[in-house]
């Protein structure tokens, strides 16, 4: 295969079907969306046995557990694919919608409307189900978008993008619109990522490496994040009940995910009664706790942390823990080493809620709930293509706005400058 033939192609198809896409009226991307849905659903069957092809080559291949986890397919991931397109179909179309119009001195009308980036690369690994809310978003978005799976999914990918080819022929759209890389070569991210005169902004999903190589080597604006250092604070102004169920819950819900706890800074006033009742819960469920020295006097299980643990996401069952002054170090602590993804505190106190609010710098920031909530079903954007943890163009989880952009409009009605 000519790899750079085979994406040009990709990328001048993309450009055509985007210039579609962008013109379909809201209840034809809509039907589009619910007939996917219809044959993902009626799919399951058959997505599960391609999906079982790729968990016994990953199996083979000794894929850890935590990629295992996020592999899989299963009834419930299914059905969960199913109804992120519903609750994409069902969000309001940002496409069109014109925003702080206004009349000038001139007499003439300014503000902005919502328009498609237009055609979207999308380099992800492992999950299959980022195929699905990807094609969704983008095509809810007006956008066209080219997926390059992991070769690790390489059967479930495919498995899906014909599920997704079939809705938009049956709704009397381009196929388009969505394309899947159908080699596993490296050579073909290159090129998509350095294919300017045809893809708008690339989007990488997967491990650091993947994400610094995407960064460093692409000639087209990148929306990332490359870590989930995620950290929860519990004040010595916390309800016990709520910090323990937090705590917990940010940490052993699911290891293997960017939004989950790796990091636990507590107050030292209230430390000696939470943290024993936390790491009695933690070392149950196969925790393994790494702290500072006043947490290690506190639980003796505990190892004492290095320097590098506290840059560590960790992403399988590894805590590190910091007893801190109070609110002042915990906030110095998080900005500077959390990755600007997710944090929380726990406290009843609203004016220190608030002012964690305000001098976290990252791109969630939670008072009273667990980090595992930095999710865009969870933020109720129907699904999501990613978090971004950079400030320009989109931050936290992205979903259909941050697939637009803006342009000026102006209305007038014979009007010239004087």
């Amino acid at each position: 295969m000519d790899i750079k033939q085979y994406m040009q192609n990709l990328g001048e198809q993309a450009r055509k079907a985007g210039r579609e896409i962008s013109r379909a009226e809201s209840g034809k991307k809509n039907q589009a969306l619910l007939k996917i849905a219809e044959i993902i659903s009626n799919s399951s069957d058959r997505l599960i046995a391609e999906n079982a092809k790729d968990l016994a080559a990953a199996k083979q291949s000794g894929l850890d557990a935590a990629s295992l986890d996020r592999l899989a397919l299963t009834p419930k991931s299914i059905q969960a694919m199913v109804e992120g397109l519903k609750q994409v179909a069902a969000l309001p179309d940002p496409v069109g919608e014109i925003s702080d119009l206004s009349y000038r001195p001139s007499g003439i009308q300014v503000g902005q409307m919502r328009v498609p980036l237009g055609v979207i690369g999308i380099i992800y690994e492992s999950r299959p189900n980022v195929t699905i809310d990807a094609a969704a978003l983008c095509l809810k978005a007006g956008n066209a978008c080219i997926l390059r799976g992991g070769s690790e999914s390489i059967h479930s990918n495919q498995a899906i993008a014909a599920c997704i080819s079939e809705g938009l022929a049956a709704s009397g759209l381009p196929t388009t619109a969505v394309q899947i890389v159908a080699t596993a070569d490296r050579a073909a991210v290159g090129e998509l990522i350095t294919m300017n005169q045809y893809v708008d902004v690339i989007v990488p999903r997967g491990g650091k490496s993947l994400i610094e190589r995407i960064s460093n080597n692409a000639t087209i604006p990148v929306i990332k994040h490359l870590d989930g250092i995620c950290h929860v604070y519990i004040d010595d102004k916390a309800d016990i009940d709520k910090a323990i169920a937090i705590a917990i819950n940010a940490k052993t819900h699911r290891y293997g995910v960017c939004n989950a706890m790796e990091t636990l800074l507590i107050a030292e006033s209230i430390a000696p009664k939470i943290l024993p009742l936390l790491a009695a819960q933690y070392l149950e469920k196969g925790v393994e706790l790494r702290g500072c020295a006043k947490t290690c006097s506190l639980i003796p299980q505990a190892i004492r942390a290095t320097e590098a643990d506290w840059h560590t996401e960790y992403l399988a069952p590894i805590l590190s823990i910091h007893i801190v002054a109070g609110i002042d170090e915990a906030i110095t602590h998080i900005n500077q080493y959390s990755s600007a993804h997710t944090e929380a505190i726990v406290t009843e106190d609203y004016t220190l809620a608030r002012r964690f609010l305000r001098e976290v710098d990252s791109s969630s920031v939670m008072v009273n709930a667990s980090t595992r909530f930095a999710d865009g079903f969870e933020y109720g954007l129907g699904a999501e293509i990613g978090i971004s943890t950079d400030k320009l163009h989109a931050r936290g989880p992205v979903g259909l706005k941050g697939l637009t952009s803006l342009k000026y409009i102006v209305l007038g009605d014979g009007h010239i400058r004087q």
